[in-house]
């Protein structure tokens, strides 16, 4: 009697759990199939929608020059800092100049002995020009005085003889003064190359720009092709972004753009597009656009990295929903509208789209509410199905600040 009353006990027991189980799924399974969802909403809006292109790079300056010795001396002096800006033509650094200026006025005084050397030779042409003038004289009166036999035939030849002399001396004179020019010729241009040699000792900027490196210090000894500074020209400083190419048909010089640096993610500064890229990389399947940026921050540097938004179509009065709520079933593009507490399906036809906005062409009415469901993950809704809004309904977001 006993052992049938524990039995009966334990099969009580047995039968109040599997019903406490069965009470539970049906509660999971009723709240599952019945009890409302819960969804974020937006409100359809009416607004300027902006369809644009991101790409990520790095600030640039189109303009960059390694400044660097062109002949092999010791580092003097260095004039300007990283950060300091220069004009055209501006003194940077400085070499040793002292063995160059030596050599320079070495150049001179050969210059110098050249030339009186040629002043020599010229000396020398006019004592040989007077010298033939004479012995001319002299021959032409020995063959008069021939001709009337006051003269002998010896003193004749004698005259002939100093006539010859005199044009060969003029002859020699005037191979002197060939020469002499030529010594001229080579001093004077071996004095400017001299001179040449000492102005490489003077490093100037080529152009108006900014110093953004210093690599040397004074007291080194540098080689041409070394690096003293970097020197960037600020009249174009733009952002080389990598873009994908499936966007390449949508770019074209001249197309507005707003660029956000990681130092001011919340800001953008104006750009425009100046130069696409004509090689796309392989591996990436992005390639380079170039965009001017119009205004700088405060503070920034080259190298630094920014996101460009290259604005591609604009629409004015568009009917714009957030692109999250665009849902795609069977190839049908729709969203659910929330009416009567319970996600009603409508089929739409999509139009511009930009960054986080989706403009509607077809099928929505500005005012209307539009849901998604929240969670993760998101249980997907059903056509009539109860839903919740666990958050006050808002316009679609901006796509960014508008490009001036």
């Amino acid at each position: 009697m006993q052992v049938s009353e524990k039995l009966s006990s334990r099969l009580a027991r047995r039968v109040l759990v599997w019903l406490a189980v069965a009470v539970v799924v049906a509660l999971a399974l009723f709240r599952l199939k019945f009890a409302p969802v819960p969804v974020e909403a937006a409100v359809v809006a009416t607004d300027t929608l902006v369809a644009e292109v991101m790409g990520t790079g790095t600030l640039e300056a189109r303009v960059k020059t390694t400044i660097s010795p062109r002949i092999q001396e010791r580092l003097a002096e260095v004039l300007v800092d990283q950060g300091d800006t220069v004009r055209a033509g501006q003194l940077l650094a400085r070499l040793d100049d002292g063995e160059l200026r030596q050599q320079v006025a070495v150049a001179e005084a050969a210059l110098a002995a050249a030339q009186a050397a040629l002043e020599r030779t010229r000396t020398d042409e006019a004592r040989a020009l007077a010298v033939l003038e004479q012995a001319r004289l002299t021959h032409e009166r020995g063959l008069a005085l021939l001709a009337t036999r006051v003269a002998a035939q010896a003193d004749v030849d004698k005259a002939v003889e100093a006539l010859h002399v005199a044009e060969a001396d003029l002859r020699r004179a005037r191979a002197a003064i060939t020469e002499a020019e030529k010594q001229v010729i080579t001093a004077e241009r071996n004095l400017a190359w001299q001179r040449e040699r000492l102005e490489f000792t003077r490093l100037t900027s080529p152009y108006d720009g900014l110093v953004v490196r210093r690599d040397r210090d004074p007291g080194g000894v540098v080689v041409p092709g070394s690096s003293i500074l970097q020197l960037i020209s600020t009249a174009e400083i733009w952002v080389s972004a990598w873009v994908d190419e499936t966007a390449m048909a949508a770019l074209a010089p001249g197309q507005p753009a707003r660029v956000v640096f990681r130092s001011e993610p919340e800001r953008s500064y104006p750009g425009e597009v100046v130069r696409l890229g004509r090689e796309a990389d392989r591996e990436t399947r992005e390639f380079v656009v170039d965009v001017r940026v119009r205004e700088l921050p405060a503070h920034w540097a080259v190298g630094q990295r920014a996101e460009v938004f290259i604005e591609t179509a604009r629409k004015a009065q568009a009917t714009v929903i957030p692109a999250r709520m665009l849902v795609w079933r069977e190839g049908r593009a729709g969203v659910f509208v929330e009416s009567g507490g319970r996600a009603r399906w409508r089929d739409i036809r999509p139009g511009l789209r930009g960054t986080h906005r989706l403009e509607v062409a077809a099928g929505l009415q500005a005012g209307e509410r539009v849901v998604a469901p929240l969670g993760k993950p998101a249980r997907p809704l059903r056509d009539g199905q109860r839903v919740v809004v666990k958050s006050p309904p808002a316009p679609a977001a901006a796509d960014g600040p508008a490009v001036p």
